[in-house]
């Protein structure tokens, strides 16, 4: 039921076991043709989710509850995950490795991203760190989750509001537009939660025109597929996504 898992189980080889997924899968993009869509994120066909006759249930976050508990009411098994942070995303390609029996081929994939996030954080140290400002809806305003934040930080860049990503609710991450003039970021990144990113609004907000990154016009969008689920494609496209707005390349997949 989110596309992180369904991405992870493709890249395990597992795909055959998947019975239906959700509406917002598209990683990789074959998923949309060959599995059925049973849901959205807040909401589920669950009949549909019933007359598929599954096995095992993967939701996430509280958001998803009030759909985990109507499953596990009529009988379903459910697995709930709430990654939140990189080692989160690490440790959900080995559960769900282990939850399909192929703990070996979830545990080469988590090392290969450890490898590849430790490849990069090297490959930038000493090199200048710009301040960047993630902003992750545009009103409110709220800057990155903890993930989001740290890849930012293995990318070689400083969140200036890297006090908040321990926060699991967007409204503990709403920031005053004054509070981001102050920060002065040399770099917006923005990822408006699966709504067209519109940097001319960004940049005609009021006061804005002091940022450095509005006046050099450093405001860079990264779709929400890639930076805002906590998954695969987090720590891939949407890492290289960071890299190139930072500036840096970012080598060998």
């Amino acid at each position: 039921m989110t596309e992180d898992t369904v991405e992870t189980l493709y890249l395990l080889g597992e795909q055959h076991r998947i019975v239906g997924v959700s509406g917002y899968a598209v990683r990789p993009p074959q998923v949309r043709r060959e599995k059925p869509r049973v849901s959205a994120f807040t909401t589920a066909n669950i009949p549909k989710i019933l007359a598929l006759g599954p096995d095992l249930v993967l939701t996430f976050s509280d958001l998803q509850s009030p759909i985990a508990g109507e499953l596990v009411r009529a009988g379903v098994a459910v697995h709930a995950f709430n990654q939140r942070d990189v080692a989160g995303i690490l440790a959900m390609v080995r559960t769900v490795g282990a939850l399909v029996g192929a703990p070996d081929k979830a545990e080469m994939l988590a090392r290969r991203y450890e490898t590849r996030l430790a490849d990069v954080k090297a490959s930038v140290r000493g090199r200048p760190r710009p301040k960047v400002y993630f902003e992750e809806w545009d009103e409110p305003l709220i800057s990155g989750i903890c993930w989001v934040s740290e890849l930012i930080e293995i990318a070689g860049g400083d969140d200036v509001f890297a006090e908040l990503r321990t926060h699991q609710a967007a409204k503990d991450r709403i920031v005053a537009a004054d509070r981001v003039i102050a920060a002065a970021p040399d770099i917006i990144l923005a990822s408006w939660c699966g709504k067209k990113v519109v940097p001319r609004k960004i940049r005609e907000r009021p006061g804005w025109n002091a940022i450095p990154a509005v006046r050099n016009e450093c405001i860079v969008e990264i779709k929400s597929p890639l930076i805002l689920q906590p998954g695969p494609a987090a720590l891939t496209d949407g890492l290289d996504a960071v890299l190139a707005a930072l500036g840096h390349r970012s080598g060998a997949p």
